[in-house]
């Protein structure tokens, strides 16, 4: 799964990776972006600016909108099946953006956090879905993360990961107008050999604390692969 990630990065990062893309000068950067908080999405219907939208997908059809904290993660295995996945996959596709993903490994006993990003320093992009539910007259727009087996860097981490896309022509795909068998090709498990990770401290645990020193490294060197 991903339960929490970060978004820190800069207008001019963003265009360096992501081409002419409207980003505005203020962000809202995050060291530890939970569920039912906002954060950064390209959708499909706006795919040249970015858009700040709740993360946990409230279904379109939704009575009474508390569905959100139960939807941060859509499983890639059946999720054209899911009636809350079924529509937002064939016409509501977007792409998250992080700096990084946290995911936690039981050792002796206690659950260690990691920081997992590119090798490469790129942003990652995250495969994603959205939708729209109203509250009388007022839009609100959410998201959930497609999640797949770990590869070989996250495989000792977790048994989920993000759906990564790391090439920008699977990124552009994306958010194409697409045929359900289109899409489902796309839904792949990430490559490997793309990621590195390192421990932080606990002090990620809780989403109140949102600050740099989550990122600060513990214990040595990343983990190369």
């Amino acid at each position: 799964m991903c339960g929490r990630f970060s978004f820190v990065t800069s207008p001019e990062k963003i265009k360096e990776q992501m081409g002419d893309i409207e980003t505005g000068q203020n962000l809202r950067l995050s060291f530890n972006v939970a569920p039912t908080q906002h954060s950064y999405v390209i959708t499909n219907e706006h795919p040249g600016r970015l858009e700040y939208l709740l993360w946990g997908l409230i279904p379109h059809w939704s009575k009474d909108g508390k569905n959100a904290s139960k939807m941060i993660n859509a499983r890639m295995e059946g999720i054209g099946a899911k009636p809350s996945f079924r529509v937002p996959l064939r016409r509501r596709r977007c792409l998250v953006l992080a700096d990084s993903f946290y995911e936690w490994r039981t050792e002796g006993g206690k659950k260690v956090p990691y920081r997992i990003f590119r090798k490469n320093g790129d942003l990652l992009l995250f495969a994603g879905i959205w939708d729209v539910w109203y509250k009388d007259d007022y839009a609100v727009k959410t998201f959930s993360i497609i999640t797949a087996p770990p590869n070989k860097e996250v495989a000792p981490l977790h048994n989920r990961m993000p759906m990564v896309l790391p090439e920008r022509a699977q990124q552009q795909r994306w958010l194409e107008e697409l045929d359900i068998s289109q899409v489902m090709e796309l839904l792949q498990p990430p490559p490997d050999g793309i990621l590195e990770y390192y421990q932080v401290s606990d002090r990620v645990n809780s989403v109140k604390n949102d600050s740099p020193d989550l990122h600060q490294r513990i214990g040595g060197q990343p983990t190369l692969f």
